[in-house]
């Protein structure tokens, strides 16, 4: 199973829709596999931008990430990185299709209440910077064989 990094942004915190999206996750197949509340300091903000170093928001983004708090999340499933990204919906709020979570509940261009990774290798990366290897757990939900068609061995 594919795992991404989710992170409920400071809007998505203050506006009270952590449980509203994580509820959207579940529903849709993805497993939890880690969870945390956490406050990101400036260093590892930086550090996960870094990709968006030197382009006119970068710092921008690091001041509004380290503002508030943040849940974190690590998914997993069946193709979870395009699921995930699929169920976001486009980065601008004013932008994204309804049915979305950035469609549903954004209208900003600045504030658009998720990250979730968009590569497997960045998902890697970034799943690193936030959990320790303990903390993320291999479990098998009882529902399992209700999400997936698993009769060939793999899931479909």
């Amino acid at each position: 199973m594919e795992r991404t990094l989710i992170i409920f942004k400071p809007d998505a915190v203050q506006r009270g829709l952590c449980g509203e999206i994580l509820t959207r996750f579940e529903k849709k197949g993805l497993q939890i596999v880690g969870m945390k509340f956490m406050q990101i300091s400036r260093q590892l903000a930086q550090t996960h931008y870094e990709p968006h170093k030197g382009k006119p928001f970068y710092d921008g983004l690091v001041n509004f990430m380290t503002s508030s708090p943040v849940v974190v999340l690590a998914l997993a499933g069946k193709d979870a990185i395009a699921i995930a990204r699929k169920m976001m919906g486009k980065t601008f709020g004013s932008q994204a299709e309804s049915g979305t979570i950035r469609g549903d509940f954004g209208v900003s261009n600045s504030f658009n209440l998720i990250h979730g990774s968009d590569a497997p290798e960045s998902a890697t990366r970034e799943l690193g910077l936030f959990f320790k290897p303990e903390e993320l757990i291999d479990w098998k939900p009882a529902i399992a064989s209700w999400v997936y068609d698993l009769s060939k061995g793999t899931p479909e």
